[in-house]
């Protein structure tokens, strides 16, 4: 038994060695790339660095299911290269014993993306929120408020938060009262919300009776920063602990939720993603030679299964998010899947 937990120590080691080396050389390219696509737009490269930082984090979880892939595969071809596979057999560890160890590292780093890198993720990318955060009409942000003294509607084509207020930028604000009469049309260049209200600085004012004044202009709303937030984001922007209370609280008024509930199932099920992928990993590192010499033609085949099943899965998310299946069918059928045709794989390879 003490020789077993020294070799899972070992193995667990290993892959978590080749799934960081994967994850280092990803990042970094992206991180390359994304920092010289914002350069231009940065006052300077810290800026620009720090902006491609908060982007990296929202690519890491497209990517990351195939980096465990590649990482199992490479862990298998070093450990086969340098013998140290045969060494784990003589030991007396079985494929699957031996296995067991990339499927744990696997699962832990389902469980460390799930609830650590999604929260900080999705805490740094609304810091800096931008337009591409929310769910736009006709590419425009648009709002409303109803109340006993009429009605609030406001568009706006940008969005920016600084602090703790949202500036709205090319807005137009219209005023109703009780019987939708419209009562004044505000434009400006950029509208702030606070938790006080809406305000906006030399404002263009078109009232009822045809007058026009230019002038500062403010308004007290219910809305405010946070309750806009909660029921405009897309469902990538809100955190993973904070899915199951907002799921709850747009049920209760009304509001679509059927994204939430699979982004919801997409991180609550992703360490069984990464299982799946480890297992797909070992089914393409199984080998009858003692040094893995067709290790280039499986690793192209496994990179073109990969994105076959990259696509499956985004096709499945396509079907939950429609109403074509429960959500929560349309995130566990596809790793049960891939766990399923790998390990008929596996179990029918000559050297097991």
């Amino acid at each position: 038994m003490f020789r077993y937990n020294i070799l899972n120590r070992f193995l667990l080691r290993r892959f978590f060695s080749g799934v960081g080396l994967v994850m280092l050389v990803v990042c970094g390219i992206i991180l390359a790339v994304t920092f010289v696509e914002r350069l231009p737009s940065n006052p300077d490269a810290v800026s620009a660095l720090y902006d491609s930082w908060i982007r990296l984090l929202e690519y890491v979880p497209l990517f990351l299911p195939l980096a465990v892939f590649m990482g199992t595969l490479l862990t298998s071809y070093n450990l086969t290269k340098s013998s140290e596979s045969i060494i784990v057999s003589s030991a007396g560890l079985s494929p699957y014993q031996s296995s067991r160890p990339f499927l744990i590292g696997a699962f832990l780093i389902g469980v460390f993306a799930t609830t650590v890198i999604n929260p900080y993720s999705v805490n740094i990318s609304t810091q800096n929120l931008t337009t591409h955060h929310l769910k736009l009409i006709d590419n425009m942000i648009w709002l409303r408020e109803s109340s006993d003294n009429g009605y609030i509607t406001m568009n706006a084509k940008k969005l920016h938060k600084s602090g703790g207020v949202l500036i709205f930028e090319n807005a137009t604000i219209y005023t109703q009262d009780e019987n939708f009469k419209l009562l004044e049309r505000i434009g400006a260049d950029t509208v702030t919300l606070s938790d006080t209200g809406l305000s906006a600085h030399n404002a263009t004012i078109w009232t009822s009776n045809g007058n026009l004044r230019h002038e500062d202009w403010s308004t007290q709303t219910l809305l405010t920063p946070k309750t806009v937030l909660d029921r405009y984001l897309q469902p990538d922007q809100i955190s993973f602990w904070e899915l199951p209370k907002f799921i709850h609280k747009m049920e209760q008024i009304g509001a679509p939720v059927r994204a939430h509930r699979v982004q919801l199932w997409t991180l609550l099920f992703l360490p069984l993603t990464m299982i799946a992928m480890a297992t797909l990993g070992v089914a393409f590192s199984q080998t009858k030679q003692r040094r893995n010499y067709s290790f280039g033609i499986k690793f192209s085949l496994g990179i073109i299964t990969c994105f076959a099943v990259y696509f499956l899965v985004n096709m499945f998310n396509a079907m939950g998010a429609t109403g074509a299946l429960p959500p929560m069918l349309s995130i566990i059928a596809p790793p049960l899947i891939i766990i399923a045709g790998a390990g008929i794989f596996i179990t029918s390879f000559d050297t097991i």
